[in-house]
């Protein structure tokens, strides 16, 4: 297939291009600047100039692919007003790539987060969260979903709170980030609070293989790990960092504190045995001992 993706040169989207290179896809990846195209075409892909608010762009780019994968988003968590604005670039986004691909049969994959379920690990069953600081990227990816119903083989792709490559990405990342910020390798509360993981590579392969068979209107977890305490993480951000580890206010993590604090472990044996999907990549604990002081 030729391959429309936002989001294309991000820790997440680099991985996924090199997974459909590296099995026959060809690639037209969204750039939002020179940088990133440049980064797009010396991975063997070719780039379209535009950002997720440019909808003709999008548009265009729909029309010259065989199937489309959705990564993008502008991950600002500054304040509760830059991350609405963030959801609604992004809602709108997704509701355009879609109307661009009813009626075709096409595959359309999009990025959503595991539900949190009280006393349990999610599972794909469960349905994504619509409230709260982010509900507005659950909602839009449900509408997504209902595309099954006007000739798209849309599906989601639930993605954990942390995906990681080296040590970097997802919320582990903005602890370590925090932390050398503050001097300090803070968690939320008790910390017992779990949050799953998966590697970036091993996203990827998901991400091919929802492109490729997932029927219409299903949602899969890209889960390798179901749930590390955030204290256990913070312990090895701390003496990777050679910083002390504590119980910090919620509130140092701004518009994602309450997100933070939460405990939601998150299963992937359903699409294991659907899709015969298996990590095969570092865990979460592992991978952050690539942190560099």
């Amino acid at each position: 297939m030729n391959v429309f993706i936002t989001g294309g040169t991000g820790l997440i989207g680099s991985a996924v291009v090199a997974e459909l290179l590296g099995h026959g896809h060809t690639v037209l990846a969204l750039a939002r600047s020179d940088a990133s195209a440049q980064a797009a075409s010396a991975a063997g892909a070719e780039a379209i100039r535009g950002g997720l608010a440019d909808l003709d762009v999008l548009r265009a780019g729909v029309a010259q692919a065989d199937g489309v994968i959705h990564l993008a988003f502008a991950n600002d968590f500054s304040s509760s007003r830059a991350l609405a604005n963030a959801v609604a670039e992004e809602s709108a986004a997704l509701a355009t790539l879609g109307e661009a691909l009813v009626g075709s049969g096409r595959p359309f994959v999009a990025c959503s987060g595991t539900p949190a379920v009280p006393g349990r690990a999610s599972t794909e069953a469960d349905p994504i969260p619509t409230e709260g600081p982010v509900g507005g990227r659950g909602r839009a990816v449900r509408g997504v979903l209902g595309l099954a119903a006007r000739g798209v083989r849309s599906s989601a792709v639930r993605l954990p709170r942390t995906v990681h490559n080296e040590g970097a990405g997802g919320f582990a990342g903005l602890l370590t980030g925090i932390a050398r910020q503050n001097g300090v390798s803070g968690y939320p509360g008790d910390g017992a609070q779990r949050w799953p993981a998966v590697h970036a590579h091993d996203a990827a392969v998901l991400f091919r293989l929802a492109l490729e068979q997932a029927e219409a209107g299903t949602s899969w977890h890209a889960v390798g790990d179901e749930g590390d305490q955030v204290r256990d993480i913070a312990a090895v951000i701390g003496r990777r960092l050679g910083l002390p580890v504590e119980s910090v206010p919620v509130e140092t993590y701004g518009p994602l504190g309450v997100i933070f604090a939460a405990d939601q472990p998150s299963s992937s044996a359903h699409t294991r045995q659907a899709l015969g999907w298996e990590p095969k990549h570092p865990s979460l604990l592992e991978d952050l001992e690539n942190i560099q002081p």
